[in-house]
């Protein structure tokens, strides 16, 4: 339900600073003065009666400092503390709100809390509220969010902080409506009840609700040093971009010593058929190091232009070459040897300066380990596909259960060596026993996917058999029906609209059964069944009435409904966008360019939109593609977090210019999506964060770290 207050006559109130003032203490909020400094105003909005009020924590925010002093209310609203800094008021179910001046007055029954920057309290509101909360964001620059908020608002600068009751109705209006959104945003941070960081919470809950489109960009397989590790100010490749957070560890052989070069990256490393080609012999005696894929005085230089060949990127072999967070194994378990090192001058790059202009997450991780089938599925479910039963005599994925060692305590050593294993990486790459599609049996007897396996529906990677509809149920790696909640259902049941929107939906669609579509080079239309989560899941069940119409409103075609839906400002409030194949950017079948620039032109369509001026695009990836990042990823539960990825914030409500440094993952994008459109918490999301808590960590973000309440354009 819609929380609003009613915005009712003040009295101007005034403010008075002395001299003579000495620090608070605490957390440093305001300055109690010993010469009789104070600091006087109103508490507005009603008249609030017994509104409790301090100088703010400078910490914290919106929490009293603990050497603040505190006072109460009188019926008017005003107050008088002494001492000078920015203000708190907490407003409270013991409060009374008085409509009229002199009249009895009824009980506050929804808590609330206002804040005003220093010297600027005289009016302490849900307007100063924002105000304080946009310079938060820009580094304190009153004048900056002032003019921005006025701006916003579409009302004079002097009107932010003045007696509204002297102005016009259409300025009295539009401040009226303007605080009964900033209530609502403070009452959704109440009600969450952060109490170790009330203020991140409220600014968080505040940038929240002025966006009303949520578009995410699912690009693939690449880790953020891997483009982005040479990126002003963001914590980049160690030795290389001097505001790297650590130094580089060497990579490791099987045994644990330390390499004496890079292994070559067998087969060579550059895909066939094209003009460049880098042969395994080029590859061999790399330093042991990262080096630069597109270095033009390279020996083994490689445009971005330019398909390499791919590299492993499978659940269990990017646990392994994280190896506890030292990331030093990412050669020794790779099929791609020393190509897994190597990284890119981003700034040559147009989705680089579309970071420089908003703003770049160094601190963003793939949701789970491994490869893009279980990524794609912990973006709309937080969770891991099951497949019950699997080692059943009669099902047909009894071989595909994957051969892996534990210690005592059931933590993952790694895949069991097979026949043929190398004494070192040098000689050759590694060999598994089996590293297939599931999981050994866990100890509710359950089994998960977390390889490649196909869609139960078309289009499927598999055949059809006797429904036409359905992949073959018989197949080794067609996964069964899914039913496990996901965000899709979630936004549904609360009226909210969404889409995916997929590049070459429709053509494969029209090519069923069978519809991979996969071409290896060539830039023709390509398609993965396998980044198609929703098609997993028995809601759209192309073989029943109900599930081809969920089908046919959430499950779209790229080139016929997403830019159409983004130019006449019918986009849906969640949108996923995933690019066709030659587009995406995955080694093997794409290169770094042509993604790069088909993104950006997406994101110039979408800054066209009618929507755009509450749009929030998120532009990331599905996971690093086997490509190495020196950032040890935090110690969450059994399927993540993996490696660090990139991911841009695009907005008018994104920080411009920032490097957000805030800890997120691919379930970060459902955080946000869930706190503001206030759903049900995935039960997955939970389980991520409490188990980063009891790993001595802290819970994800939601991505409001890089977003401020008032636009920045």
């Amino acid at each position: 339900m819609k929380r609003t207050m009613k915005w009712l006559p003040v009295t101007v109130a005034t403010v008075t600073l002395s001299a003579g003032l000495s620090a608070c203490g605490g957390g440093g909020g305001g300055s109690v003065g010993d010469g009789g400094a104070v600091t006087s105003g109103q508490v507005t909005g009603s008249y609030y009666e017994n509104a409790q009020v301090c100088f703010e924590d400078k910490i914290k925010k919106a929490t009293c400092d603990v050497a603040s002093p505190v006072v109460k209310t009188a019926a008017d609203g005003s107050y008088s503390l002494k001492g000078q800094g920015a203000v708190v008021a907490t407003i409270d179910t013991s409060v009374t709100r008085h409509e009229v001046l002199g009249d009895k007055g009824s009980s506050v029954t929804q808590k609330l809390v206002f804040r005003a920057p220093a010297g600027r309290s005289a009016f302490v509101s849900a307007i100063s509220t924002e105000l304080a909360a946009a310079m938060d964001a820009n580094g304190g620059d009153f004048a900056d969010a002032s003019k921005k908020l006025a701006a916003k608002i579409g009302t004079a600068e002097a009107n932010l902080l003045a007696d509204i009751n002297k102005l016009g109705a259409d300025d009295l209006a539009k401040l009226k409506a303007e605080a009964a959104e900033v209530n609502d945003a403070i009452a959704d941070a109440v009600g969450k009840g952060d109490s170790d960081d009330f203020g991140r919470a409220l600014n968080s809950a505040l940038a929240r609700k002025k966006i009303q489109n949520v578009v995410v960009i699912f690009a693939e397989n690449r880790g953020f040093d891997n483009l982005y590790g040479l990126f002003p100010g963001a914590n980049g490749i160690p030795g290389v971009n001097p505001t790297s957070a650590s130094s580089y560890i060497p990579q490791k052989d099987f045994d644990g010593s330390t390499l004496p070069v890079l292994p070559p990256t067998w087969g060579g490393m550059t895909l066939a058929g094209q003009s460049t080609v880098i042969t395994q012999a080029q590859s061999a005696n790399l330093p042991n190091k990262p080096f630069q894929i597109d270095d033009v005085n390279s020996p083994i230089y490689m445009s971005s232009a330019v398909i390499t060949r791919d590299l492993v990127h499978r659940f269990y072999n990017n646990q392994m070459q994280i190896n506890g967070g030292k990331n030093d194994k990412f050669t020794a378990y790779s099929d791609a040897g020393g190509l897994s090192m190597g990284y890119y001058d981003g700034s040559k790059m147009k989705l680089w300066n579309i970071a420089k202009q908003y703003t770049l997450a160094d601190n963003f991780f793939m949701g789970t380990f491994g490869g893009s089938f279980l990524t794609h599925q912990y973006l709309i479910c937080a969770c891991a596909p099951t497949y019950p039963n699997a080692d059943a005599a009669t099902s047909p994925a009894k071989n595909n259960i994957s051969a892996v060692n534990v210690d005592a305590s059931g933590n993952l050593i790694g895949l069991t060596p097979g026949t043929g294993m190398p004494t070192s990486v040098l000689n050759g790459a590694a060999v598994y026993l089996k590293d297939s599609t599931i999981t050994p049996k866990d100890s509710s007897g359950m089994f998960y996917a977390v390889n490649t396996m196909q869609p139960p529906y078309q289009p499927s990677g598999n055949n059809a058999a006797t429904v036409a509809a359905y992949a073959d149920p018989g197949k080794a790696t067609t996964l069964p029906t899914q039913t496990q909640t996901t965000i899709g259902d979630q936004l549904t049941i609360k009226g909210i609209d969404w889409a995916w929107y997929a590049g070459a939906w429709n053509a494969a669609i029209a090519d069923a059964p069978n519809a991979t579509r996969s071409v290896i080079y060539g830039g023709k239309v390509q398609f993965q069944p396998h980044h198609q989560p929703f098609n997993y899941y028995s809601r759209f069940d192309p073989a029943t009435a109900t599930g081809a119409t969920e089908r046919a409103s959430h499950l779209k075609d790229f080139d016929a409904s997403f830019l159409q839906d983004a130019a006449a400002g019918k986009l849906p409030a969640v949108a996923f966008y995933k690019p066709q194949g030659n587009l995406n950017q995955h080694a093997g079948y794409a290169n770094v360019a042509d993604g790069d620039a088909h993104i950006a032109d997406v994101i110039t369509k979408l800054q066209a939109s009618p929507q755009w001026k509450h749009m929030l695009i998120v532009v990331t990836y599905d996971e690093n593609g086997g490509f190495w990042d020196h950032v040890a990823p935090p110690k969450g539960d059994r399927w993540g977090p993996g490696t660090r990825l990139p991911t841009i914030l695009v907005s008018p409500y994104a920080k411009k210019g920032f490097v957000d440094h805030t800890q997120y993952d691919t379930a970060s994008i459902l955080r946000f999506i869930t706190n503001r459109y206030a759903l049900p918490v995935l039960p997955g999301i939970t389980a991520r964060d409490k188990a980063l808590v009891a790993n001595g960590g802290k819970p994800m973000g939601d991505l409001t770290g890089a977003l401020t309440p008032v636009p920045q354009e």
